[in-house]
């Protein structure tokens, strides 16, 4: 069942240059897609793509500027202004640093009894056998619960983070990089718990992360991002088989393997990303891609299905057949 769909979602900012005109960052740009309930859709990207920004526009913490968001096949712009308590019970949000997002000035216990107070989850007699619940679910004792975060590890704040979620019984969690500021260790703890928590719930996690190899491990389908566009969008096992687009050549060969090298014949990523005010024309990735002809500067690539995938590029068949070729 599919529990959130995005379509054309888009988010532009206004900045300021002092008496000059305004500029746009064009920080998200038709984006599409959808999540069902139990699937993890991992989002991944090099920093600036956009991934957060469709973080907070999913988790209705920001409004796009144009495109729509579906709960359950319902308009979340109409949730939002009709029931947005409701909205907000649906999608919860985990995010990135632990110490930011946890107030420091309350005790564990009434952070995670908030949601239970202001969703009217559980009657007020029962809400702190409900947060010990909570607590012991996310593997945090009932000490915890008087603490102050500054009596937290980060670990321990970010499951505080993850019962705070769990609190309201939401259908979606949006996770943004919701490890990557926990040790290694405490990494693999968390990260099991939220499958735990998934296979229990048939919740469905929006991830996003720069971990590569932690997504080809989680998630069940990946995005991949590139200046405020999905530009490739499949199946993890589809992606562990071979990469269409060839920004998500570059992106996965360039990740660090233990004992291995660089995949063959993938060229390395050059130069930086340029930037979201004034994106190239046509294809956003031709003035990096080692792969552009004319075509691609002239005429921007829609997202369309090659090889059981969606593809944002002109030259994905050919890419693909050289790549089959060079592995035979």
């Amino acid at each position: 069942m599919t529990l959130l769909a995005a379509t054309g979602l888009t988010k532009h900012y206004q900045i300021s240059r002092g008496f000059g005109p305004a500029s746009v960052v064009q920080a998200l740009t038709e984006v599409s897609f959808t999540l069902d309930a139990g699937e993890t859709l991992a989002i991944v990207g090099e920093s600036g793509c956009g991934k957060s920004t469709l973080a907070r526009c999913v988790a209705g913490l920001v409004e796009a500027t144009s495109g729509t968001l579906a709960l359950s096949g319902e308009p979340a712009a109409d949730l939002l202004k009709r029931d947005r308590m409701r909205f907000h019970r649906s999608i919860q949000m985990v995010f990135q640093d632990p110490y930011a997002s946890v107030n420091p000035r309350r005790k564990v216990g009434d952070t995670v009894a908030d949601g239970l107070r202001l969703h009217h989850i559980v009657p007020r007699a029962q809400r702190r056998a409900k947060v010990l619940e909570l607590l012991g679910r996310v593997g945090l004792a009932a000490e915890h619960m008087a603490r102050y975060p500054h009596e937290l590890s980060g670990g321990q704040r970010q499951r505080v983070a993850i019962a705070r979620a769990l609190a309201v019984d939401p259908s979606v969690i949006v996770c943004d990089e919701p490890v990557s500021a926990l040790d290694v260790s405490v990494q693999a703890q968390v990260m099991n718990l939220l499958a735990d928590v998934q296979r229990e719930r048939n919740v469905a996690y929006l991830f996003i992360s720069h971990d590569l190899a932690l997504v080809q491990h989680i998630a069940h389908r990946i995005a991949v991002m590139y200046l405020g566009q999905i530009v490739e969008i499949g199946s993890a096992a589809a992606f562990k088989r071979r990469l269409t687009h060839p920004y998500s050549q570059s992106l996965f060969a360039a990740a660090p393997r233990i004992g291995g090298t660089r995949e063959a014949l993938v060229p390395p990523l050059e130069g930086e990303m340029p930037s979201p005010i004034d994106p190239p024309s046509g294809c956003r990735f031709h003035t990096r891609c080692p792969h552009a002809v004319p075509r691609c500067a002239a005429e921007a690539p829609a997202l369309r299905d090659v090889d059981g995938r969606l593809v944002r590029c002109h030259l994905a068949e050919s890419i693909t057949a050289a790549a089959t070729e060079a592995a035979v």
